[in-house]
């Protein structure tokens, strides 16, 4: 399918409670039918762009910032916790729940907003994995970018083989990042008593306060917990009270494991810069080039650099993924549009691509790094607009039930929120003091005054509305509503129908699936649209070979309809396939239009094209749609 409207509000309707937790199991076996969604999600939390700020963090600061690590990593369980439960309770994701509350022009604000943070993630991913090329094998970074749109069509691929297999293949990825870092940390023989100062607050001055904003952002990121509410539904689960509670216990345990691995993973990266880097003097290191190529004669070892750069390449893979779903999600949720997942995955990462791109042609390699924690900068100004809705939810106990959080978990939520909204707050004021103590650029002023008034309105009409809503009396949208009566089940009379036709040895299914829909009572018109290069050119002043035999035929089945008693008009089409179907569907005055299913899939799609998409979004009636290649029984 190429691009509609939806009505179909299940969350990841491909994989949505593909995975039977109801069965019976015993023992782990139990436990492991849950476990899975928190891995998807916990691969954001250690992609390249996470390597970026760590490695810069350890570098510049020693390891006075592995308690933001920690502080990150609490703030993602709780929030990934929260976002679980309202996928789990509600059987809805974050997007949905927007969707319901917020008036149109908020929701497409935030769609927006999500839809930034996505293509922030993935420009992480793009240049991760690119760079990760160039270490292994020299290919200049402009091929490595380009290279990555590849890994578009693994995905596709993997979604085919069901949620378990996606879930077994990014564990896999996972352990080989981990796996790769413990022995970077044996090579490195970091000073434990060092390490577990950094676990100590401090004070942030200018500079560690934008990396450690930059480690939250990597950490925290808001796309997550649109994806979050939506994997848990994947899992098919009880509905009554200990079932879903059976859920939430399960969940959390996912959870808990996933993220404190991702945790893991992080602080080794910031260990290994802190240990290697910041005790040699080699403060300055903040490309992950230079920390690649120091690792070996720092270290003394040459697998070192290695493993380093096959991690890179693992977390930048496995990230894509799941930067796909939650666009999937957030435009399914809040857009109610679904398209195809390929073309979405490709959309994706053509917007990744470009600014990768141009930094690269304009500025060259040097500034890959910057744009990598910029990329995490910008994801996290984009973590309120998330999180704030998402405790309005899970505290609603008209929505929630005796599910909705209590007061302790409320507290601490929105402690969070408000340390993540004032640390970016902090920072983006400190931006903008140093654009208006610049002398002119009056343009960047206007621009940047009128885009902070923006997003000061957006922030409080999100925060503000649901309180008030929920004081009047207001009532949650059901999503999924009840029967309405059948109170007109008129039909338009079928009395022209039109038989698209390919000349295929099904021809004989579609009419007779047409003979069916009309009997002798209607009119048929069968029709065949002409491809040859000289129908292209010519159109119906083409009287080559094909277009000949093609007409001949058209008139065999005719004459032979006709013999039996039925009325029958032929018409064929030239050059553009879609519009030509559509015109003569037109012009026939159609009632019913019969179409074969060629079941295309995937890359066919585009090399032959979606026929049957295209002309029935161009038409107001209805289509026929017979599967001509089904098995015979």
């Amino acid at each position: 399918m190429s691009t509609s409207s939806t009505h179909n509000e299940t969350s990841l309707g491909e994989v949505h409670s593909s995975v039977d937790t109801t069965q019976p199991r015993k023992g782990f076996r139990r436990i492991l039918a849950y476990f899975g969604p928190a891995y998807l999600v916990s691969v954001g939390y250690m992609d390249p762009g996470n390597w970026a700020t760590d490695l810069q963090g350890g570098a510049q600061f020693g390891y006075q910032l592995i308690w933001v690590l920690l502080m990150s990593n609490l703030m993602a369980l709780l929030l990934q916790s929260l976002s679980a439960r309202l996928g789990i309770v509600r059987r809805k994701d974050l997007a949905q729940a927007n969707r319901e509350i917020y008036p149109p022009v908020v929701n497409f604000c935030l769609y927006i907003l999500a839809e930034l943070a996505i293509a922030a993630c993935d420009l992480a991913e793009v240049l991760g994995m690119a760079i990760g090329i160039y270490l292994l094998t020299a290919l200049p970074l402009i091929w490595g970018v380009a290279f990555t749109i590849l890994d578009t069509f693994l995905l596709m691929w993997l979604q085919k083989l069901g949620i378990r297999k996606l879930e077994a293949f990014i564990i896999s990825l996972v352990a080989i990042i981990g796996f790769s870092f413990l022995l970077e940390l044996i090579f490195a023989k970091p000073h434990l008593g060092e390490v577990l100062k950094g676990f100590i607050p401090v004070k942030l001055n200018k500079a560690s306060l934008y990396i450690a904003v930059g480690i939250i952002g990597a950490t925290v990121m808001p796309h997550n917990l649109y994806l979050h509410s939506a994997l848990v539904q994947t899992r098919k689960i009880s509905t009554d009270v200990p079932g879903i509670k059976r859920a939430l216990k399960y969940n959390f345990i996912d959870s808990f494991i996933a993220l404190n691995g991702a945790f893991l993973v992080n602080a080794a990266i910031l260990i290994l810069a802190a240990s290697v880097f910041f005790a040699s003097g080699n403060t300055g290191v903040a490309k992950i080039e230079d920390a690649y190529r120091l690792l070996s004669p720092l270290l003394g070892n040459k697998l070192a650099p290695t493993l380093f750069a096959i991690a890179l390449i693992a977390a930048g893979q496995s990230s894509t993924i799941t930067g796909t779903m939650a666009g999937q999600i957030v435009m399914e949720g809040y857009l109610s549009l679904r398209i195809d997942p390929l073309l979405r995955r490709l959309i994706t990462r053509l917007i990744a691509i470009v600014p990768a791109a141009i930094v690269i042609f304009v500025y060259g390699d040097q500034k890959v790094d910057d744009l990598l924690v910029f990329s995490q900068v910008v994801l996290s100004l984009q973590l309120g607009f998330a999180i704030v809705p998402l405790i309005h939810f899970v505290s609603d106990k008209k929505t929630m039930g005796e599910f909705a959080i209590g007061n302790a978990t409320k507290i601490l939520a929105w402690t969070i929120a408000i340390i993540l909204v004032y640390l970016n707050v902090q920072l983006v004021a400190e931006k903008m003091t140093e654009v208006f103590v610049q002398e002119g650029h009056l343009i960047a002023k206007v621009v940047t005054s009128i885009a902070a008034l923006l997003f000061a309105w957006l922030f409080i009409t999100m925060t503000v509305l649901p309180i008030i809503q929920s004081r009047k009396g207001f009532k949650s949208v059901d999503m999924h509503p009840a029967a309405l009566p059948l109170n007109d089940l008129a039909t338009r009379a079928i009395h022209q129908i039109v038989v698209a036709l390919d000349f295929s040895d099904n021809d004989g299914k579609l009419i007779a699936q047409a003979i069916a829909q009309g009997n002798k009572d209607a009119h048929y018109t069968l029709l065949h649209i002409i491809e040859s290069v000289s129908a292209n050119y010519l159109g119906a002043a083409s009287d080559d070979t094909e277009t000949q035999k093609d007409t001949e035929r058209l008139k065999g089945y005719a004459v032979q309809l006709e013999e039996l008693g039925y009325n029958v008009t032929i018409k064929l089409g030239y050059r553009n396939r879609v519009k030509e179907i559509v015109r003569l569907v037109k012009e026939a005055n159609a009632d019913l239009l019969v179409v074969g299913a060629h079941r295309h899939r995937g890359i066919k799609d585009f090399l032959f094209g979606e026929t049957i998409d295209s002309v029935r979004h161009d038409l107001d009636i209805a289509v026929l749609i017979v599967n001509v290649y089904a098995s015979k029984k």
